[in-house]
């Protein structure tokens, strides 16, 4: 603010503000408030008490300078009484606030970057504005953002849901945990199964694994799930080297079979062997190898085209086919039949096409 005109200062003269405060001085000093104040009321008081005050200079000479500071006051009451906005002017400020923490004690995912010295408050508020504005996740904002890597991130991340971090470069997962699970789902979910320790599954994960996942793969395995963060370069380098395209398309069946009696006569096929062969044409389409889904492609295209063609034959038999040309304009209803059968076959193709065979 201007204080030159007429040699007046007018935070001393008019506010009583000693000259050694530094000039702007800060909002509570403006204000005449202690430091740090958190009472909203006295904040609005004191406004009030100092505004009603300056007002009496508003005409006369020092009408701008009155003007000015009124402008000064408003602002500073009105960042002192926004909560929001009052904590990041205290922490500007150098105010320590405590931190937030869980049932179990542990600290927020940026906080945890904060007390590990990788990022500062003020990078803090930044990266909470760049996830907001870009809707994205704190993790993925901060790296985003290049302020850590991806595996101080994971760090972090695995410390504030209170899990294990683990360097998948440094584990063998068993096989037949992997065997258990198709590719469709760990791709889908991003995870990968690792083995079961003391009757739990271990599953190495970007983020905690949904609710939805942890009943799946409790159905599948028969035992609980718990899970450990890894990076998500490492969980997709593990899932292309242990799921590579072709590989474990479908979940193994993990169940003992009896071995047949030990007997002259051989024993017979278990129901549904002969039918194995038509297992893959049963699949869901997600979980076919790309191939398969290509040959599922070709063959849908090939079965809508027919639900058109076929229905219309005779109507293309009638170029070649004068007797038939005949009876059309004989009977003119035989000329609608074509048309009705493309009504009925194209609809039917069509949604067997596309809401079974391509799903």
């Amino acid at each position: 603010m201007n204080t030159s005109t007429s040699s007046i200062d007018v935070y001393k003269d008019w506010l009583g503000i000693p000259e050694t405060v530094e000039r702007p001085p800060n909002h509570y000093q403006l204000l005449r408030v202690a430091e740090f104040d958190d009472d909203i009321d006295r904040i609005r008081a004191h406004y009030k008490k100092l505004n009603n005050h300056v007002r009496k200079y508003a005409t006369g000479q020092y009408s701008v300078q009155s003007q000015d500071l009124l402008n000064e006051l408003a602002k500073a009451m009105l960042c002192l009484t926004d909560p929001d906005r009052k904590r990041d002017y205290d922490e500007s400020l150098g105010r320590e606030f405590e931190v937030e923490t869980d049932a179990m004690g542990r600290l927020p995912f940026l906080e945890n970057l904060i007390d590990g010295g990788h990022i500062s408050r003020e990078q803090k508020r930044e990266v909470e504005n760049f996830a907001s504005a870009r809707g994205l996740s704190e993790r993925d904002a901060v790296i985003q953002m290049k302020l850590i890597d991806h595996a101080t991130a994971a760090q972090a991340l695995a410390s504030s849901l209170g899990l294990s971090y683990v360097e998948l470069d440094d584990m063998l997962p068993e096989d037949s945990a992997l065997d258990a699970v198709p590719r469709s789902l760990v791709k889908k979910h991003s995870f990968l199964p690792l083995f079961i320790d003391e009757g739990t599954l271990l599953i190495a994960c970007v983020d905690a694994p949904e609710h939805d996942l942890e009943d799946e793969l409790r159905l599948r395995y028969g035992v609980p799930v718990r899970a450990v963060i890894a990076t998500p370069r490492s969980i997709n380098q593990a899932i292309a080297q242990h799921y590579a395209p072709g590989m474990r398309d479908e979940a193994v069946v993990q169940q003992v079979e009896q071995a047949p009696a030990k007997s002259g006569k051989k024993s017979k096929p278990a129901p549904g062997k002969k039918k194995r062969a038509k297992a893959s044409d049963q699949r869901a389409f997600d979980s076919l190898t790309e191939a398969e889904q290509d040959r599922r492609k070709q063959i849908g295209k090939i079965i809508l085209c027919a639900s058109f063609v076929i229905p219309m034959l005779p109507k293309i038999a009638e170029s070649f086919l004068p007797r038939l040309r005949m009876l059309v304009v004989e009977y003119a209803w035989l000329g609608w039949l074509p048309y009705i059968g493309v009504l009925i076959c194209v609809p039917l193709a069509a949604s067997f096409v596309f809401g079974k065979y391509w799903k």
